[in-house]
């Protein structure tokens, strides 16, 4: 038989929300960034275009912190990285999200200082 992974108790913790284009990935970390359960719009069976939308980035939001709940998860802040278009639903799922108490919400999606030059312009 397999043995079975002992439930962990951890009361604070991290979501992470990483919107591109084309997927939006949910990670819950405990405070020191080891990953407690993870989601995305990928792995819950949306494919193509779909995994872009609002819609699929609330149920990865949903899946991921029914996970980290059963992990005794109480207290979150949320870490918001990219442009997508679930960033802002994900953010909401998170807040309607039963039994947990957002502490902070904080943009580290990476800006560059003048870094490097940029793809030239389409032309549609």
């Amino acid at each position: 038989m397999a043995k079975k992974k002992a439930k962990k108790s951890i009361a604070k913790g991290v979501v992470y929300v990483a919107a591109t284009f084309n997927n939006t990935v949910i990670t819950v970390t405990d405070e020191m960034g080891n990953v407690i359960s993870w989601s995305s719009a990928g792995a819950l069976g949306f494919k193509g275009s779909k995994k872009s939308t609002p819609f699929a980035a609330t149920e990865a939001v949903a899946d991921a912190m029914a996970k980290a709940k059963e992990n005794g998860i109480k207290e979150v802040g949320i870490k918001v990285q990219g442009p997508g278009s679930g960033r802002d639903t994900a953010v909401k799922a998170i807040g309607a999200t039963e039994g947990i108490r957002v502490t902070f919400l904080k943009d580290i999606t990476p800006l560059p200082h003048n870094g490097c030059r940029p793809p030239k312009k389409r032309r549609v």
